[in-house]
């Protein structure tokens, strides 16, 4: 049964040397993605050995456009049931943080009908407009760009097999513009050749700079800043939103003649002390927290949004119970 088969190791490890992909693998066995990454972390870890993903360069774009953004809105059209929002992953070759392993689980476990990745899944480090720390150490953009396919390669697998027809949702943030930025500002001539902007590498992902869940309910990267930034959203714009870009995971619910409304931000999908933030923090505290959102709707209503974050390695508290995702 798909999915199901147990293949041998040996036989395993010789198909993904040569085709290094969950998705070819998959389908070169007859099982899901999600077993073929399973089956892949299971045996790096009885092995302790990396087994090295292709580099996300050779696709056919032919048929893309050229901008992460066909619509600067995406209508989710939401009415009830439950909606999972990400943010500020900047994922990192390697690394899978306890707040990724939740969201795996929290996404088998409530089958939502969009799962929302809110900005800055691809971090630039290396095309910052910022100097270099040192002699700090950094991803190339191609080693970014494969560790984000890994990652959003995952999350659409689990996604998908929760829901066939789930929302993959992808809200601009700040760090993904720095790949186009960059392009723009030191390659001029290359303006609408295929490959030269971020959707391209991540065909599964529906890009914009806002998702509207209802008419009331909004998710985008970033509005106001600072420590209030939850509060000055929600009065602001006069309905809910649902930001990142600022990791300190928090709901603030505001309230006039109107209703109930909130404002959540989404925290980091990364652990607060990172590789992504070491010299850049200079290892000062930060009042940041690893986790996300879950957001239930009833009759189009958004209820009180829910917060997951990381308790301890391999433990995340979620709805006053902690569990262990250690083993995804």
């Amino acid at each position: 049964m798909a999915g199901k088969a147990r293949i041998p190791d040996d036989e395993f490890l010789k198909v993904w040397e040569h085709l290094k992909s969950a998705a070819q693998v998959a389908k070169h066995f007859n099982i899901t993605e999600r077993v073929a990454h399973h089956n892949r972390r299971r045996l790096e870890k009885t092995y302790k050995i990396v087994l090295q993903a292709a580099a996300p360069i050779a696709r056919n774009f032919d048929h893309l456009q050229t901008h992460h953004l066909t619509k600067a809105r995406h209508q989710a059209g939401i009415t009830d049931g439950v909606v999972i929002v990400f943010s500020d992953a900047h994922f990192w070759p390697g690394v899978r943080t306890t707040a990724f392993k939740g969201l795996l689980w929290a996404i088998s476990q409530f089958k939502p009908y969009a799962v929302i990745n809110n900005g800055d899944a691809f971090d630039g480090a290396s095309i910052s407009r910022y100097p270099r720390i040192g002699w700090s150490q950094q991803p190339s953009v191609r080693e970014e760009l494969n560790a984000c396919q890994e990652a959003l390669g995952e999350i659409e697998a689990v996604a998908k097999a929760a829901r066939h027809n789930v929302q993959l949702v992808w809200p601009l943030g700040n760090h993904d513009s720095r790949f186009e930025n960059f392009l723009a500002a030191n390659a001029t001539g290359y303006e609408g050749v295929a490959g030269f902007s971020l959707k391209d590498h991540f065909q599964a992902w529906h890009p914009c700079w806002s998702c509207w869940l209802t008419n009331d309910v909004v998710v985008k990267h970033r509005y106001k800043n600072g420590v209030h930034a939850t509060h000055q959203n929600t009065q602001s714009s006069g309905i809910s939103i649902i930001t990142g870009h600022l990791h300190s995971l928090k709901t603030t619910p505001y309230t006039d003649f109107r209703g109930n409304r909130y404002g959540v931000d989404t925290g980091t999908l990364a652990d607060i002390d990172g590789k992504q933030f070491n010299d850049y923090l200079e290892d000062n505290p930060v009042n940041w927290r690893s986790g996300f959102a879950v957001l239930t709707f009833r009759d189009s209503r958004l209820l009180f949004p829910e917060l997951a974050i990381k308790h301890a390695e391999g433990i995340i508290d979620f709805r006053g119970e902690l569990v262990d995702v250690s083993a995804l």
